[in-house]
């Protein structure tokens, strides 16, 4: 026969028991889903044009000789390809020039994302001197707005570093509702030729977030 001991320390068990499930169904049906942002996927951007390319076959060797700068990309941080969509700052207040150093504008001076800064033949997308530029935004956040600067003529993206002096502002749009695709166009006046640098900042309407982003392009 149980005695009425017994009978309560199996009752109390049982109480403990069903408290902490009830937590943990508490913290998982609460927990906030993963942030997630977006970028310019096209042009596409140096680190989207590295994911797109080799995501799926990263460790592959033939990269290194078929897409140098993905290569060495890839081998300085994989994550900056993983989270392509994550080169955000907070807070910048609309000083960008201020708050990001020469050299360091297609990493939006972020330290994880340096290789995104380096000169070299990064794969080109080829543009008329009228072309669609396409963010691709995995939450919606909206705009105020988008910048969007071409590299100047004789500026070298093989052999030099970003400089916010290399840089001619051909755009800037007003605001965009939230949408997971926001496509605008951009005219420039037809002088640029050959490998140049489309840099687009875009400043989300959710938050003070900050976007930079470098995209190679060649002009015909």
């Amino acid at each position: 026969m149980r005695t009425r001991g017994t009978f309560g320390s199996l009752t109390r068990r049982r109480g403990l028991v069903t408290l902490i499930i009830g937590v943990l169904l508490c913290t998982f049906v609460w927990a906030p889903p993963a942030s997630a942002h977006g970028t310019i996927a096209s042009p596409a951007t140096r680190a989207y044009q590295c994911w797109q390319t080799w995501g799926s076959q990263h460790t592959n060797p033939a990269m290194q000789q078929q897409d140098p700068m993905c290569w060495q990309a890839f081998q300085a941080n994989a994550d900056t390809m993983w989270n392509w969509m994550s080169a955000l700052r907070d807070g910048l207040r609309g000083n960008f020039q201020g708050s990001t150093p020469d050299g360091q504008l297609c990493s939006n001076a972020l330290a994880r994302n340096n290789a995104l800064n380096t000169p070299g033949r990064w794969k080109t997308t080829n543009l008329g001197s009228n072309f669609t530029m396409h963010l691709h935004d995995q939450a919606s956040h909206g705009a105020d707005y988008f910048r969007v600067y071409v590299s100047k003529n004789g500026f070298d993206p093989t052999t030099q570093r970003l400089g916010w002096g290399n840089l001619d502002l051909v755009t800037q749009t007003g605001r965009f509702a939230p949408a997971k695709d926001i496509r605008f166009n951009v005219q420039t006046n037809g002088s640029y030729r050959g490998h140049h640098i489309v840099f687009t900042i875009w400043q989300a309407s959710h938050l003070d977030q900050t976007y930079m982003w470098c995209s190679d392009v060649n002009f015909g």
